[in-house]
């Protein structure tokens, strides 16, 4: 008996160790559901080109083989913070990354079979890219979206371009280049989210989901488990961000805010005045062009802005300055709105050599 309880807690203590030792993604079937956990939930499972190399391949697979696919985050604080972005600022790391992680986000978005994200806790940036191009996409009460690529020197990609601009009164534009944060039901009523279920449910719905055989099933069982919102959090000042963020330059939107006049427009300056000066030009011309354009083309535009971000200075020095010495003092060049010329911010846009373009997994060329 004693030698069985030595082997036992040897098995156990095996069995710990392996788990700890688990792939940062991890792939499973569910009943008729492939099942995707996003598995680094230290780093609240931020996305690196290990995890979205094993995506890309996997989600081919399984779009001609389960009813749906059912993505998650592991823990219960993070879906996905958002990218690896010390790796991203690297010049040779950062465009591979950005090319698969594209490529994934393209996948997502013309998947052919329901793509359900459970989007609880930290929602940001890349993992915005995992989830908002799906057909659903579940908050709790735990749920903060934001895309605050703009106080690092970046901009929204990950198809931000895209869906940004879609969403109504220009609260994609207030919201790609603030970073402000919405949180559980404010994340349906934006548009972002399709259903609100209680963090305490998930398990359950989980586990019905994988049984369901058909999308009318789905979303039907979507819709049982689906709470009503309650108003909008925003709604106060909605007129103001429709007004605001219809203005065509970045000193425009400055200008309509200070006529506003109250406790969010003046924080909103406030905020503004703490970017990156270029990211906010950027920002905004890559969401007035992005409305007028197909995921596709927004992905293909934004490649080219981030590869040109690697190279240049603001991206490296927002990262440093934000999440490597983390003295919050990033020196940026441009500095100041007034600088930051046309010709700067078109030169992100322009075409990068033929080989270096993205090309999505299922191009013809």
């Amino acid at each position: 008996m004693f030698k069985l309880r030595i082997k036992f807690s040897s098995a156990l203590a095996f069995k710990r160790m392996m788990s700890s030792q688990e792939s940062d993604v991890l792939f499973e079937t569910l009943n008729n559901a492939g099942v995707i956990t996003l598995n680094r939930p230290k780093a609240l499972n931020s996305l690196n080109t290990s995890m979205v190399t094993k995506l890309l391949p996997q989600l081919q697979e399984w779009e001609s083989t389960k009813t749906c696919v059912i993505v998650k985050g592991a823990g219960d604080k993070s879906f996905c913070a958002g990218g690896d972005v010390k790796a991203a600022i690297d010049k040779v790391e950062g465009p591979i990354f950005f090319h698969t992680e594209y490529n994934v986000n393209y996948l997502i978005g013309k998947y052919q079979i329901p793509y359900i994200a459970i989007i609880n806790g930290f929602t940001m940036g890349g993992g915005l890219g995992l989830s908002v191009h799906g057909r659903y996409r579940v908050a709790t009460e735990k749920t903060v979206i934001a895309m605050p690529e703009t106080k690092i020197g970046l901009f929204p990609d990950v198809g931000g371009s895209y869906f940004l601009p879609r969403l109504q009164v220009n609260l994609g534009l207030y919201l790609g280049l603030t970073g402000d944060r919405l949180k559980g039901k404010d994340v349906v009523k934006s548009g972002i989210a399709t259903h609100f279920v209680p963090s305490s449910r998930l398990y359950e719905l989980e586990t019905l989901l994988s049984r369901c055989s058909n999308e009318i099933e789905i979303q039907a069982l979507l819709n049982k488990f689906n709470e009503p919102s309650e108003e909008f959090t925003l709604a106060d000042n909605i007129k103001h961000i429709n007004y605001c963020f219809a203005a065509g330059t970045i000193e425009e939107i400055i200008e309509r805010l200070l006529k506003v006049k109250n406790e969010w427009s003046s924080k909103t300056l406030e905020i503004l005045h703490s970017m990156c000066p270029g990211s906010l030009k950027i920002t905004l011309r890559a969401l007035q062009r992005g409305a007028q354009l197909e995921l596709g083309q927004c992905l293909k535009m934004e490649y080219r802005v981030a590869c040109r971000c690697t190279e240049s200075h603001d991206f490296p020095e927002g990262v440093r300055a934000l999440l490597i010495d983390k003295d919050n003092s990033p020196k940026w060049k441009p500095a100041t709105l007034a600088e930051v010329t046309d010709d700067y911010v078109e030169s992100f846009f322009k075409r990068l050599p033929e080989d270096r373009e993205l090309k999505f997994f299922d191009s013809k060329i």
